[in-house]
């Protein structure tokens, strides 16, 4: 199998792992033993694992609230993952989550995001001084949506990343709507050209196309780890289902919903996987695999413990 058929089929493996854990994730919300609180991630996967796969190891990702397949391309744990949103000590902050904005891996890079809407683009732009100031050589990847691409602290975090030169790549998740808001009635411009004005290279790509946004990221990843600054890539992405789950979605257009499932990501990847060469054996282990392993961390996760009194009193600073 050539390299670029490779590549693409470990991306396929890691989305299909990622809507897997999702759907998971899901059913234990309908059974009340998850809270219901989560942002779907169907329709992103192509732009989460394609841009994430192009880190190293020590490299740093803060993830945005869109699902979670950046996360599980970073490689942190499936049973701590499902930890989290149960609220119990097998999850990455040992019972002290609250779901998809506490999931966090410091040996894996992973810093989580903020809890509040935009605030990790401040924190990136952080954490990517840090990298240049040590000479660490680490590139730092911050998702997030179009929504959170119109909040000041884009402006701020951006402004220092153009002028400092800082090893960080911006990645811009645009499926045109910010909650029920379209993007045509909240932004004037492409979000790619505010790279002009910022002294970076901005890029925009189909978000439904993993081998583009491998591509770019590679591209951006490569600019940043040699000194030669900040990238912004926009990549357009669909929403295939509502912002949060419970969300009735019933402000789009089910025509256009429609129309958007036709760019899903891991169906356009598996046809093409198909037409390169690859056999429906060879995919089928792999989704196969993926749905055990899936399976065995939930019920690994579901037999952890709560957290005891005491746990309150760790991990605390002054």
């Amino acid at each position: 199998m050539p390299q670029a058929s490779r590549t693409l089929f470990e991306i396929y493996r890691v989305m299909f792992l990622a809507q897997a854990w999702e759907q998971a994730l899901l059913r234990l919300m309908d059974e009340n033993l998850a809270a219901a609180l989560y942002h779907p991630g169907r329709g992103s996967e192509g732009t989460e694992v394609a841009a994430t796969m192009a880190l190293e190891r020590s490299d740093y990702l803060l993830y945005d609230h869109r699902g979670v397949a950046h996360i599980v391309a970073k490689g942190v744990d499936l049973v701590a993952m499902f930890g989290d949103f149960l609220g119990n000590e097998l999850g990455t902050t040992r019972g002290m989550g609250a779901g998809v904005v506490h999931i966090v891996d410091p040996d894996l890079g992973v810093l989580g995001q903020s809890g509040t809407l935009g605030g990790s683009q401040v924190i990136a732009a952080g954490a990517a001084l840090s990298s240049k100031l040590r000479r660490s050589g680490q590139v730092t990847m911050c998702f997030f949506g179009d929504g959170a691409a119109n909040r000041g602290t884009f402006h701020e975090a951006a402004n220092v990343a153009g002028a400092w030169k800082l090893p960080i790549v911006f990645v811009i998740q645009n499926n045109g709507w910010a909650v029920s808001v379209p993007v045509e009635h909240s932004t004037g411009g492409r979000f790619v050209d505010r790279a002009i004005g910022y002294g970076m290279v901005g890029v925009q790509v189909d978000g439904a196309d993993p081998t583009a946004v491998y591509g770019a990221a590679v591209t951006a990843v490569a600019r940043a780890r040699n000194g030669e600054g900040a990238t912004i890539i926009e990549a357009k992405t669909v929403r295939m289902q509502g912002h949060y789950f419970g969300d009735a979605d019933g402000y789009r257009d089910k025509v256009l919903v429609a129309e958007d499932a036709q760019s899903d990501p891991i169906v356009r990847t598996r046809a093409e996987l198909l037409r390169q060469g690859t056999l429906e054996a060879e995919i089928a282990v792999v989704e196969r695999d993926a749905l055990v392993e899936v399976a065995e961390a939930r019920d690994k996760a579901l037999a952890g413990k709560a957290p005891e009194p005491e746990r309150i009193f760790e991990d605390i600073y002054a």
